[in-house]
């Protein structure tokens, strides 16, 4: 290009200098937004989502608020190259996006990423086009004609396959009835991805307790403003009922709704019954769904055109238009808690989004988490409590199964006292679950001969036993591989021995003795999502006897005729250091035990346990969950864990022990010196191997009041800087301790 040539370039567009700039956030890890020119013609605004060169290639990114400080030459700045016609995220989802940045520890950019997971939806979608009734008649009417002319009399436009469908009729009798000009091509946009739900399609059916808890939270709901109320009822007392009269008057106010569940993917039952109250499925949002599917519920969300969304954690970063009531069923799952690239609990974040915009948000669980019972006792949730069952269903009569006196048979897993249970369940005609929290056929493999265990070679983890497969595998990192015939080691013939049950084992045990039983195992690694639905279908349907599965069965599944529930090792979950196990497990076995008598038939529930007198184990069987939750509160309050103080996890990894260790020896030495706040470590992580990595964790502990964050940031500041292979991975408040 000659220099009168870029002088006339120069002349038409203007110096560059004069442009507007403006901050762009874009989804990777970078501590700030980067400047960009916006070119002239070009309307943006704070939230417009647009498209940037970064490097070689072309990313997403949104325009964020501030001004530029002017650090770059802005004859240096590179242009924005699109903006999409998309509405802009507003400025309440943008100061939630700021608040989760900081309050984690990650890079904005990372947390902007996750309310921008469907880009091919930022541009409108293509109208669809459609048929409309024009004045002209065919020369010859038949029958078919005559319904096809019929349904379309109604002044609306139709798609071919919509009006084929709704005359009973073929498309080519609509083809030949268009050629004939008896409808002309028009253009409509396109369908919703689900009808609109009608908040007074059912009238609800709530009695006695379920009805004060409904008027409760109505009176939350209706007063505007944000709220947080606490539904703490037991399994089957009709807590879903109660929260869809907040939905429907959230509905009628004109307001969005979002339902956050722990497995959406699973909870097919769920779908059914809210459609069953508002004549229409709620838009699903979760990670199985088709590309094109969450693309267009992304683009319907961010329009208003969906009015409900159910979906798993990640759909609480969806660019809602007008959202207006959160609700968290099952709020102390463990499923809540990201802990890939954001680790967050989108439970609390979920919080923090309506204190934001100003709405109410609702916690709904039979076993709420420690944190949010005590945010009830003192007042900052309004708690709503449901003590019975809905309907004529009893709880499920619990007991326990000592171990030590009616130990199993030799070489299996379950009691006598269980087993003469399912077989009555089964002769009645009714349905058992057996529970066991263990994927696979048994948790570890040896060698009888010379004691060989086999390990994953990546992983400070057994390989475990998948038999239905043929596999051995790692369930740290996947690797796998054929079952062996003979040792690795020392090369003996069918001498190796499965040691511990896994569910599929338990399913072994089973059929040797209830041959003649439908046996269904539920596992996540059996089977795929569809399958899972369709398994779980056929249960609900009672075309299964005995049913064996891992702790997705607990996930809030009705199924009328269990009536027997036993929990093959109680103990499981008691035997770590995570603080959390006692919570943890005593939620997991009342949610399990849940399962039974729902309907009404009379019902058990039997733990198998070495350690009856634990106070988990009573409180199951006694049915005071008080005395366990005044149990468990005040022993976090004496130790200051949380909810009465604050935790911070570093994890630092790397390809070898020597660096991982010394990188965490160096932050340690670089912490500040805080009053309040102590750390503990660098000590071997649990799993101390994982994907090849050698792992050392520190954890900081400080008061509730502590500024963990700042503490944190201040840490790794000073610290030694990651590099080769070094990485740490921040989690603030964090659910696991592997």
């Amino acid at each position: 290009m000659t220099r009168d040539s870029t002088d006339l370039f120069g002349d038409l567009l203007g110096p560059v200098s004069a442009r507007r700039v403006v901050p762009v956030l874009v989804p990777l890890p970078a501590p700030k937004a980067y400047s960009y020119a916006v070119p002239d013609g070009m309307a943006v605004e704070p939230g417009s989502i647009v498209q940037v060169p970064l490097g070689p290639r072309l990313v997403v990114g949104v325009v964020w608020d501030g001004d530029d400080d002017g650090s770059v030459d802005a004859k240096k700045l590179k242009t924005i190259e699109k903006a999409f016609d998309c509405p802009p995220l507003t400025r309440d989802m943008r100061t939630f996006l700021d608040w989760v940045a900081a309050y984690t520890v990650t890079p904005p950019g990372l947390v902007a990423r996750m309310a921008l997971r469907a880009p091919a939806a930022f541009d409108p979608e293509p109208m669809v086009e459609a048929l409309r009734l024009t004045e002209m008649r065919p020369e010859r009417m038949t029958a078919a004609r005559e319904r096809v002319i019929a349904a379309a009399s109604d002044g609306f436009s139709w798609t071919r396959s919509g009006l084929a469908h709704a005359a009973g009729t073929s498309s080519s009798v609509i083809e030949g009835l268009t050629q004939q000009g008896v409808f002309e091509t028009v253009f409509m946009a396109p369908p919703p991805v689900v009808a609109l739900p009608d908040p007074d399609f059912t009238a609800p059916r709530l009695e006695g307790p379920q009805k004060d808890a409904a008027a409760d939270l109505l009176a939350a709901v209706e007063e505007g403003g944000f709220s947080v109320s606490l539904i703490d009822g037991i399994t089957g007392s009709g807590k879903t009922e109660v929260y869809f009269e907040a939905i429907a008057a959230t509905l009628r106010a004109g307001k969005q709704v979002l339902i956050l569940l722990p497995e959406i993917a699973l909870t097919s039952s769920f779908l059914e019954r809210f459609q069953d109250r508002f004549g229409a499925k709620p838009a699903e949002w979760h990670s199985d769904l088709a590309p094109r599917t969450r693309e267009k519920v992304w683009r319907q969300v961010t329009t208003g055109t969906v009015r409900v969304v159910a979906g798993a954690r990640s759909a609480l970063f969806l660019p809602f238009e007008e959202l207006g009531l959160i609700i968290v069923d099952e709020e102390h799952d463990p499923a809540y808690k990201q802990e890939d690239r954001v680790f967050y609990n989108a439970r609390d974040m979920a919080v923090v989004r309506g204190r934001i915009t100003g709405f109410p948000v609702v916690l709904v669980s039979a076993t709420p988490s420690l944190e949010s019972r005590v945010n009830g006792d003192v007042g900052r949730y309004k708690p709503i409590h449901l003590p019975t069952r809905f309907g004529d269903a009893a709880l499920p009569r619990l007991g326990v199964v000592d171990m030590r006196q009616h130990p199993p048979a030799r070489g299996g897993f379950l009691s006598p006292v269980l087993l003469n249970q399912v077989g009555k369940a089964v002769e009645r005609g009714e349905q058992a679950l057996l529970f066991l929290n263990r994927r696979g056929y048994a948790p570890l493999t040896l060698c009888r001969v010379c004691g060989h265990r086999f390990q994953c070679p990546d992983c400070s983890s057994w390989l475990v036993e998948h038999r239905f497969r043929g596999q051995i595998q790692c369930h740290q990192c996947g690797y796998s591989e054929r079952t062996p015939e003979a040792c690795p080691e020392c090369g003996t013939l069918d001498h190796l021995v499965a040691c511990g049950p896994g569910v599929e084992r338990i399913a072994e045990e089973v059929e040797r003795h209830f041959p003649e039983a439908r046996t269904i195992v539920l596992s996540s690694d059996l089977m795929g999502v569809k399958r899972l639905r369709l398994e779980l279908e056929a249960i609900t349907r009672g075309e299964a006897d005995i049913v064996i599965g891992t702790q997705l069965v607990a996930k809030g599944h009705n199924f009328p005729l269990m009536t027997l529930v036993g929990i093959v090792d109680a103990d499981l979950g008691l035997a770590n250091g995570d603080p959390r196990a006692a919570e943890r497990t005593f939620q997991l076995l009342s949610q399990v035990t849940g399962r039974a008598g729902r309907t009404g038939l009379k019902s058990l529930g039997l733990l198998q346990t070495y350690q009856p007198q634990h106070p988990v184990m009573q409180a199951i069987v006694s049915g005071d969950a008080d005395a366990f939750y005044d149990r468990e509160i005040a022993e976090r309050e004496k130790a200051l864990l949380p909810p009465f103080g604050r935790l911070a996890s570093l994890i630092v990894s790397a390809d070898t022990r020597q660096d991982a260790e010394g990188h965490a020896r160096g932050l340690r030495m670089a912490a500040p010196r805080t009053e309040g706040i102590s750390i503990l470590g660098p000590a071997e992580a649990p799993l101390a191997l994982v994907r090849g990595r050698h792992r050392f964790r520190l954890l900081v502990h400080g008061r509730r009041n502590s500024d963990m964050q700042a503490f944190v940031k201040a840490m790794i500041a000073a610290g030694p800087k990651e590099r080769g292979s070094i990485s740490v991975q921040l989690d603030i408040d964090p659910q696991s301790f592997l």
